[in-house]
């Protein structure tokens, strides 16, 4: 049995599933093997990743009915067979390295159950945006997770087989495998599966150096619909803050003014200037722990934001820039 298993969500995905699986055969560390769910795919998709299959052998390719990314990762999971798994979203890319860092982490922390790693973005021609994913990477708990999501995105983090299976439950209506990932979630599935890990296990959630993950932006994407991704943001805390009210209690507030602020981020990357603003203005009234905690970030946002309401086209480089050069000079 390969001691690793990378599962591949995969729908309608013929232009970026082959630099994927290009990305992940690759790696460095050779004892795995990746596990392609083609999820009810009406394009070409189940047969470009038969045709990887038969140039690499640690390649497996399984079709079902469209269940969504959730219900392709549950399905990618009861189909693997090694002790580690993770995941690796048919558009974005693995670095060489990925998966023997994360096997070594494994290897000498035993009470890590979640290992993660950074990720530069992409877009849709794989070329790098200058932005990045550089997470804290120790002493996580589930206020970090809630608030800022030091994970980032679903093809970063890799997971113990045990710490999964502490996840897993079965809904009445299914017959075929358990659940780790909600499938009654099309968006923030990932958020929710590691908040729900970080409150009910014991497993500890661990980074590894380096930007190992490419994840790829895509404005027709899944993340791209905002009002959806705030909605499904708050049905997960609704479904969640049975466990742990008191926690609920405490974070929340600053939990929801983070994402407003990423969402805000979203929305000038997609150069929505007034859902942009409005995110911007909820944030800094709900709580002021963005501006306090991560003044730079909080202020380069509502920066990005008004200069595209009134220039148009705008960064958050000539954002942040403009906002250092109002810096006082050293005496």
């Amino acid at each position: 049995m390969p001691k690793a298993s990378i599962v591949v969500p995969a729908f309608n995905s013929t232009q970026t599933l082959p630099e994927t699986l290009a990305s992940l055969s690759a790696q460095s560390f050779d004892d795995f093997e990746i596990v392609v769910i083609d999820d009810g795919s009406t394009d070409e998709t189940a047969q470009i990743a038969e045709d990887h299959a038969g140039r690499d052998p640690r390649i497996r390719v399984v079709r079902q009915p469209n269940r969504g990314l959730a219900g392709a990762r549950n399905s990618g999971i009861a189909a693997a067979n090694g002790e580690i798994i993770g995941f690796c979203d048919s558009d974005d890319l693995w670095h060489p390295s990925k998966l023997a860092t994360h096997m070594d982490h494994f290897d000498t922390a035993p009470q890590v159950g979640l290992s993660y790693s950074g990720s530069v973005l992409i877009d849709e021609h794989s070329i790098q945006t200058g932005h990045t994913q550089s997470p804290r990477l120790q002493n996580i708990t589930a206020a970090h997770v809630f608030k800022r999501n030091p994970i980032g995105n679903g093809s970063a983090p890799m997971f113990r087989r045990a710490a999964l299976r502490a996840l897993a439950w079965c809904p009445k209506h299914e017959m075929q495998r358990d659940w780790v990932f909600d499938e009654t979630f099309r968006q923030s599935e990932d958020i929710e599966c590691w908040l729900r890990f970080a409150l009910k296990t014991d497993w500890q959630i661990q980074g590894v150096s380096g930007l190992l993950t490419s994840y790829r932006l895509n404005a027709q994407g899944l993340s791209a619909n905002i009002a959806r991704q705030l909605e499904t943001w708050e049905r997960m805390v609704a479904k969640l803050r049975p466990l742990s009210p008191e926690f609920f209690k405490r974070h929340e507030s600053a939990a929801r003014a983070y994402q407003l602020r990423y969402l805000a981020r979203r929305a000038v990357h997609s150069q929505d200037a007034d859902t942009a603003r409005n995110l911007v203005r909820r944030s800094m009234q709900i709580s002021r722990a963005p501006l306090i905690e991560e003044p730079m970030k909080t202020l380069t946002t509502w920066a990005a934001a008004q200069a595209l309401a009134r220039f148009g086209d705008v960064s958050f480089r000539n954002a942040q820039s403009a906002l250092l050069s109002l810096k006082p000079k050293q005496s």
